[in-house]
Formats: structure tokens, sequence, C-alpha cells
């Protein structure tokens, strides 16, 4: 069946849904309690994912690690001022795609860690506890 257009008359009585003004999201608290989060108050993923390894998503975490992240990327600066210094160009033509591989984690740490502090600052002004799921 084709989609009509918004144009188009629709059956009578009937009405298209309306999106929420803001997305909530219904998760558990520290104390175990339902609490209703707003996107924004939410921050980064909470749940373990399924995996192994619990990921880090306290503001904390993610501020470490983007700094340990950013600390690599300042030794690969370090070693491409080295290979100027030194005229050897043939190792960068070899390693220049960790450049652009290191970049990605580093971004992604340095907004995680942004979104995080945004959201526990939203969340401190509701006074909301922190989700755990």
């Amino acid at each position: 069946m084709a989609r009509r257009s918004p144009d188009v008359p629709q059956e009578p009585g009937y009405e298209p849904g309306r999106p929420p003004e803001e997305r909530v999201r219904h998760r558990l608290s520290e104390d175990g309690e339902l609490v209703t989060y707003t996107d924004e108050e939410y921050g980064v993923r909470k749940d373990d994912g399924g995996g192994i390894i619990k990921p880090v998503n306290s503001s904390w975490g993610l501020l470490f690690l983007a700094i340990l992240i950013t600390l690599a990327f300042g030794g690969m600066l370090y070693g491409l001022a080295q290979i100027a210094i030194t005229g050897q160009w043939d190792i960068l033509g070899r390693t220049w795609w960790m450049f652009l591989v290191i970049q990605i984690p580093l971004i992604a740490s340095w907004a995680g860690y942004l979104k995080e502090r945004k959201a526990e600052k939203l969340r401190r002004a509701r006074n909301l506890p922190r989700p755990v799921g």
C-alpha cells in the first residue's frame, strides 16, 4: 500500500499521532525507583550492553579515558615531530593511518564526557538520582 502525502485527506476520524515535546526514558535509579529522564538528563548509555566488560559511563571515568587517549595522541604528535626533525619520512608513510584511527576514540571520548557532564548538571538541577539501567 502506498503511503499518502500529508495533503491528501485521510479517513474520517483519523488523527495522526503527535510526537511528544521531549522524548523521555523511564529508568531505574540508584535507589531502585522508576524515574523519568529526558534524553539530555540520561546522558551516555548506562547499561552493560550485554558484553563481558562493563563500559565506563561516569563522568570521572570518561574524563580519565579522554585524558588517557589525549596523551596517546600527544605521543603520536611527538613522534611526528621526531620524524620531521630526523627526516625519516618513510616511517610516516607506513604509519599515517594511525593518526586517523586515534582521532575516532579521541573525539568520542571527549564528546561522551561532555554529554555526561551536562546530564549530571541537569539531574542535579532537578534533584534526580543517577540512572543505573
